[in-house]
């Protein structure tokens, strides 16, 4: 009996089939964005939104994202998708950051709200499940956060997850299996990886559904413990003490140390985000986007810099030129005032 053969691209649509996405944006669209993104209105003096590939980049329509445009502010926006639980399945949150002004202090992460979360009053006490992404800051803060919200806190892994801080597009993914193991990855790269239990030591995650009825909500008093993220951060460096005991003491978190005051420059570009169940279509999905312009971004920023060099160079060539006339000059005119003597 002959075997049946299944042509590629049928197996390949038939992937896709069973991957969930349960968001995907690349801003494909143009100004089409602005009917699926929302800005918040909470604070004035939130910063605004533009539609960007920047200075430099792969390809100028498809490395179009949301660019931050003012300095000093922070931002606030928001797209809506179909509430979805992730129960039992595997959650994939993935999207590309540039930070093409070479950030010197600022965040360029994202948050998963609850579904009834307002969007026009999103703020940073805003409740959130995940929140995921570069955090830059000075010499010091350099780190990829993993913040999950879990018995009314925020839990943040006890690693310390360093993230790229040049000028360049990089992928950020981060993948919760239903076998509680996570990887965080940058540029396809696993970079960390291990129990969300333990890491986040999240000691009774197995035990939810013995959790108190009180436990289960989110109340005002968990409201008012929750971190100001922007403008603190947990201290990596800290250590457990020995003498803590999990069974009395309760889950030991590290203390929170607040960021110092640089200033926050804007040019930071969001874009390719993608939320699914799927974590082969993630890699995918990554692959023809950030993985088909990251290599024509690096030789497009190569050409400039080549350019501006050699603009400097002439730049410095003329000056030198009108130096030497200049001292010409004044030497013909201390001549000439030597034969008026």
């Amino acid at each position: 009996m002959a075997a049946a053969r299944v042509p590629l691209w049928a197996v390949c649509v038939l992937r896709v089939a069973l991957a969930t996405v349960y968001f995907q944006e690349e801003f494909l669209d143009g100004e089409r964005w602005r009917n699926r993104w929302v800005p918040s209105t909470n604070d004035s003096q939130f910063g605004h939104f533009r539609l960007s590939s920047g200075n430099f980049y792969g390809h100028k329509e498809k490395d179009k994202g949301l660019q931050t445009t003012q300095n000093s502010r922070f931002y606030a926006i928001s797209a809506r998708f179909k509430p979805f639980s992730n129960k039992g399945k595997t959650l994939v949150v993935q999207y590309t950051v540039k930070h093409e002004q070479k950030m010197d202090c600022g965040g360029g992460y994202i948050k998963l709200f609850p579904a009834d979360t307002d969007q026009k009053n999103l703020n940073g006490k805003s409740q959130y499940y995940i929140m995921f992404g570069p955090d830059i800051c000075g010499f010091d803060i350099k780190t990829v956060h993993v913040i999950l919200h879990f018995k009314n806190q925020y839990h943040a892994n006890k690693k310390s997850i360093r993230c790229k801080v040049d000028s360049f597009t990089h992928l950020y993914t981060l993948i919760l299996r239903p076998d509680l193991t996570y990887d965080v990855k940058i540029d396809g790269q696993s970079i960390e990886s291990g129990s969300i239990e333990y890491d986040w030591q999240l000691t009774s995650l197995k035990n939810m559904e013995k959790a108190s009825a009180e436990a289960e909500g989110w109340d005002q008093a968990a409201k008012d413990k929750s971190q100001d993220w922007e403008k603190h951060f947990l201290d990596a460096s800290a250590s457990k003490p020995s003498d803590w005991k999990g069974e009395l003491d309760g889950d030991w978190q590290a203390a929170m140390l607040q960021k110092p005051p640089y200033q926050v420059r804007s040019g930071t570009i969001f874009d390719n985000f993608l939320i699914t169940d799927d974590e082969e279509y993630a890699e995918n999905f990554g692959k023809a986007t950030w993985g088909e312009t990251k290599g024509p971004e690096k030789e497009m920023d190569a050409i400039q810099a080549k350019e501006e060099v050699k603009k400097a160079q002439e730049e410095d060539e003329d000056d030198m030129l009108m130096g030497r006339f200049s001292g010409r000059e004044n030497s013909f005119k201390g001549f000439h005032g030597r034969n008026e003597l």
